[in-house]
């Protein structure tokens, strides 16, 4: 229905381009022209309204983003564009090296949490299985995370919430009896040597991050 819809109300009412990507009920959209994002929303609103349906109020908003607004911001000396989340991604306004824009991606702060919060519940679950057991879950963890989110420039993300499985999975073999309350992390450190966790990696090409 979205889809259709916007295809059509482009073709009749919008004076410059209009892009639209979209995942299930979640979705961003992109305008040439201020005046044809503000008619869109009214629009839009009056469109799912025939459907039972209404707008998430807190995640729909209106900002200036892409080359042209960052060039300008940057003339005048302002900060950078604001920044939208889509899809588990915090999407900012970037430079390369040689000086060409680029849209750039980072995990997204609250994703992140809610993904530490859920790997916690789960390796309590499983502190007394076999360290070979726990050793292959946390792995596949890992990697599935850096398949999603092995973004360029999001390397710092990943490094860190690498960090921060280790310190779960150390915390967890530490509660699994007395003895192991007094290991440190020299001790976990010989753990890991066994049993090692991949580094995290860039697993998403260029081409790929392009919007």
């Amino acid at each position: 229905m979205l889809d259709l819809w916007v295809h059509q109300w482009r073709r009749r009412h919008a004076r410059g381009r209009v892009s639209i990507v979209r995942y299930a009920d979640d979705f961003v959209m992109g305008f040439e022209s201020k005046a044809d994002a503000q008619r869109m929303v009214a629009a839009l609103k009056v469109r799912l309204n025939q459907f039972g349906l209404a707008l998430h109020e807190e995640k729909t908003r209106l900002i200036a983003f892409g080359r042209l607004t960052a060039l300008d911001r940057a003339r005048a000396g302002l900060p950078r564009p604001r920044t939208f989340a889509f899809l588990g991604f915090t999407h900012y306004c970037g430079w390369t090296r040689d000086g060409r824009f680029i849209v750039k991606h980072k995990t997204q702060s609250k994703r992140l949490t809610r993904k530490l919060n859920e790997l916690r519940s789960d390796a309590w679950r499983r502190m007394h299985e076999p360290l070979a057991d726990q050793h292959r879950w946390y792995v596949s963890v890992l990697r599935g995370h850096c398949a999603y989110y092995g973004m360029p420039h999001n390397w710092r993300a990943l490094a860190g919430f690498r960090q921060a499985l280790r310190r779960i999975w150390f915390t967890c073999l530490r509660r699994r009896s007395q003895r192991s309350r007094a290991a440190g992390w020299a001790w976990f450190d010989a753990v890991t040597a066994r049993y090692p966790l991949p580094p995290v990696r860039i697993t998403r090409s260029w081409a790929q991050q392009r919007i």
